[in-house]
């Protein structure tokens, strides 16, 4: 418990996982309200009848750039050099001689990562959802029962994207390359979904199989995913990436 504590200390201190908090949270709840007051303008005019059935929770899948940057800064900050006033030494020398299980040092980073991110996707699916009922008004999708297991896909997706970022950087040892890689991964047009298009296979990719969770149409998508095996099939990517990123960790120098 005090490597956890010690490790959400260091979040908690880092401006840099401020700004991803409040990425994370206005990215989404901006662009649901843009969409929505577009989409409330076409119901207006009778251009359409009514809200989609997955109006705020597409925005929410462009909204974990906020825990991307979160999962890279929070081992890429280990591996940053001091000043020389400071010893110019590493802040990953620090952390192994307080904890010094690798193991148990990383399982406290990486608890710290998850239960951030969790934290982040509540806030950012509150405020997201509220933006969407204040712009349309009684035009809002109901929220329901039903919803109850979509946000809680909402979260899930958050975290393991965290963790994504979190094992790929720890293999890499360098938050330029993920940061950059899966930033642009959450554009409009994803390269994995561009992927689906030349093979079916990509629809198990660990962000097209984990956006299953909470997502009910996924445009020019042919290849069925229930929620459930979506769910299964990014926590299989999860856990194997970071067991490798473990292995590679534990035997490798600081």
């Amino acid at each position: 418990m005090r490597a956890l504590a010690a490790e959400a200390s260091k979040l908690a201190s880092s401006p840099t996982v401020w700004i991803a908090a409040v990425v994370g949270v206005l990215v989404p709840s901006v662009i649901a309200a843009i969409t929505s007051s577009s989409t409330l303008g076409a119901i207006t005019s009778g251009t359409e009848t009514t809200a989609g059935i997955d109006t705020g929770y597409q925005e929410l899948a462009f909204g974990v750039v906020g825990v991307i940057i979160l999962g890279v800064v929070a081992i890429s900050s280990e591996y940053f050099t001091e000043s020389a006033e400071s010893g110019g030494g590493r802040q990953i020398t620090t952390s192994l001689t307080a904890v010094p299980s690798r193991l148990r040092f990383l399982f406290a980073k990486m608890s710290a990562v998850a239960i951030t991110s969790a934290l982040l996707a509540i806030v950012a699916a509150a405020a997201t959802m509220g933006a969407v009922q204040i712009v349309l008004g009684e035009h809002a999708p109901a929220l329901g029962a039903d919803d109850v297991p979509r946000l809680a896909g909402v979260v899930c997706y958050w975290v393991y994207t965290a963790l994504l970022a979190f094992g790929i950087t720890v293999l890499t040892r360098h938050g330029v390359i993920p940061l950059a890689v899966l930033i642009a991964n959450t554009s409009v047009v994803t390269v994995t979904y561009l992927l689906t298009r030349i093979t079916p296979l990509a629809n198990y990719l660990p962000d097209m199989a984990g956006v299953r969770m909470f997502i009910r149409n996924l445009a020019d998508n042919t290849v069925e995913i229930s929620p459930l095996v979506g769910g299964l099939v990014m926590t299989a990517w999860v856990a194997a990436l970071l067991v490798i990123a473990a292995i590679a960790f534990t035997r490798r120098d600081a």
